[in-house]
């Protein structure tokens, strides 16, 4: 089993870069380029595949809350894993979460992302 290990933010996958400064800023047009074709989502119990899929998620995710994103932290699991956890707060309920947002590459895209709690 492999490790994880702490790396900056700036050490992750373009990809993912790109998606969570998009995503933090509701720009779906642009998280949606991190993604290839045949990207799978999963969150909250739901699995969303495939470019229209996704780009449903993204767009309706949270859209009923006001609510501001902070990356925590950031892990390399190993060549096509990674793990970047968010800090949100907002007006949802419990009003604070920790979201691990778990990372697959195939090549320069994000092939699978799956959000869990910390």
């Amino acid at each position: 089993m492999t490790t994880p290990t702490s790396i900056q933010s700036s050490e992750l996958p373009a990809a993912i870069g790109d998606f969570l400064t998009a995503h933090a800023a509701r720009d779906v047009d642009a998280a949606i380029r991190a993604f290839s074709s045949t990207a799978v989502v999963f969150d909250q119990g739901q699995t969303f595949r495939g470019t229209d899929e996704v780009r449903e998620f993204l767009r309706n995710a949270g859209a009923e809350f006001t609510y501001t994103t902070e990356l925590i932290g950031a892990q390399r699991i190993d060549d096509t894993h990674c793990v970047a956890t968010n800090r949100l707060e907002g007006d949802f309920p419990g009003g604070l979460a920790e979201l691990d947002y778990r990372f697959a590459m195939d090549g320069d895209l994000i092939a699978e992302l799956v959000i869990a709690p910390h």
